[in-house]
């Protein structure tokens, strides 16, 4: 009998655990809380080692048509002046380009085809209120008051996941790291090929192309106090952010308007240090390890959270095995991404040279380049 499973979430982490569990045999529906499935934000920037767990999920000809793929990252002063390249160490068991982007809603059209090909249910307006073991099996009480029984439940609600809160109350709340990110969405100059940061100014600024025609900016800036930021005057906000950048970057500020599409989010992030599952229920994702973007891998990571669920949940004769050597396979690795992506912005609110946050993250580059 094919083991039955709940997926509760429907980001990049629940989809690529559906896509992949289905593939393993397992019958997986899911539910998300939004009415409307979407994905909202603006770009998403990608490493070589998120392409090759792209590549795995079989959906990476799709990222590169309708995404942007390059070598590495063009690292400039603030005048836009090139200081170094920084190129992704290659594979030992992929191919793939060392960087890449895309725009957050088309990746979410793209695993959602893909999901529906799949055979995946979706249920919306819905996510969990109760889950009880029963022998061997888990019971879910849903927001609706309906109920399902499973073999096993999936949480991949994000970052202030309700699964995680049912599972582990006595989990501390994500906390804010005393950064925010801007993202804004712009037309592509052909001389952003790859991906760029600008450093050694008073905040650090990438540009990250997402398509043949477009770009993502993301600037983040040191708010230790965490003041709300009206979307009416965002533009002006950013815009005495990008003082004193030159080259593409004035371009950018001199054309900021009211009619921006900018978007601004505090960051926050937290590390389950324990087992991310118990009874018949685990973590995967932001739920359990939520990262800043600063090494560009979060999204990465809950694709390979995915991934390897899957493996193991296929080839063990108990869950309790398969979650069990989910995290001897995923701990580490996640626990790095979290904890170097917040010693880069350490670091950048320090006001460190541009070597030294390089070379964290070209030590990190090389530990995720091994397999999973």
């Amino acid at each position: 009998m094919k083991k039955t499973g709940l997926i509760v979430g429907g980001g990049i982490a629940g989809m690529s655990a559906a896509i992949m569990l289905r593939r393993g045999g397992m019958d997986v529906e899911m539910v998300d809380i939004a009415e409307e499935w979407k994905m909202i934000g603006a770009g998403l920037t990608i490493s070589a080692s998120t392409l090759r767990a792209f590549q795995q999920l079989g959906i990476l000809e799709q990222v590169r048509e309708f995404g942007h793929t390059h070598p590495g990252i063009q690292v400039c002063d603030v005048a836009g002046r090139p200081l170094r390249h920084v190129v992704s160490p290659p594979l030992p068991d992929a191919d793939v380009p060392g960087a890449g982007g895309i725009l957050r809603p088309v990746l979410h059209g793209i695993l959602a085809q893909c999901l529906a090909e799949h055979d995946v249910r979706v249920r919306l307006g819905l996510t969990v209120s109760g889950i009880r073991q029963e022998g061997e099996r888990s019971a879910v009480q849903f927001s609706d008051g309906t109920s399902g029984t499973y073999d096993f439940i999936v949480g991949t609600d994000g970052l202030f996941s309700t699964t995680r809160k049912l599972i582990f109350p006595e989990a501390a709340a994500p906390a804010f790291t005393g950064q925010a990110c801007w993202r804004l969405v712009l037309p592509r100059p052909p001389e952003i090929d790859q991906r760029h940061f600008f450093l050694g100014g008073p905040v650090k600024v990438g540009l990250t192309p997402v398509s043949r025609a477009e770009m993502y900016l993301f600037l983040l800036e040191h708010i230790p106090q965490n003041p709300w930021r009206d979307p009416a005057t965002q533009h002006i906000q950013l815009g005495k952010l990008l003082e004193g950048f030159g080259g593409i970057l004035k371009s950018v500020r001199e054309g900021l308007s009211p009619a921006s599409t900018i978007v601004y989010r505090p960051l926050e992030g937290h590390l389950l240090r324990h087992d991310w599952y118990r009874g018949n229920a685990i973590l995967l994702g932001d739920a359990a390890h939520a990262t800043t973007p600063q090494l560009a891998s979060g999204a990465g990571m809950a694709v390979e959270d995915g991934i390897v669920l899957a493996a193991e949940v296929s080839q063990c004769d108990s869950l309790q095995e398969a979650f069990a050597n989910f995290m001897r396979r995923r701990y580490e690795r996640c626990r790095l991404v979290v904890e170097n992506s917040l010693e880069i912005g350490r670091l950048e609110v320090a006001g460190a040279t541009g070597v030294e946050q390089t070379a964290v993250v070209e030590r990190s580059l090389a530990v995720l380049a091994q397999p999973i």
